[in-house]
């Protein structure tokens, strides 16, 4: 069993509160999961309403599946204009 985990911090655009922040992230996640089969969840700057880290993670059984679907993943949020990642970590073993 490969397990692949990202981590990505973003700048929210569309935020101007934390309700709104709540909407755009839920949004993304939803997508995410959908579209995806990943298990993703917001894990940092939980308070503040423009900044957020989501933490993303894949089971395969294969490397080079695990990193393909992250890959996919950061280039989906990536052309969200409502988003800019910030810093992203990845790792898979």
């Amino acid at each position: 069993m490969i397990v692949g985990t990202c981590e990505m911090e973003m700048i929210i655009y569309e935020a101007n509160s934390l309700k709104e922040k709540r909407h755009v992230i839920k949004s993304v996640i939803e997508r995410i999961k959908s579209r995806f089969n990943a298990s993703v969840a917001e894990v940092g700057y939980n308070d503040l309403w423009n900044r957020t880290i989501i933490g993303i993670a894949v089971v395969s059984n294969k490397k080079s599946l695990c990193e393909s679907i992250i890959y996919k993943i950061i280039n989906f949020i990536d052309n969200d204009e409502r988003l800019e990642i910030i810093n992203h970590s990845m790792e898979v073993s």
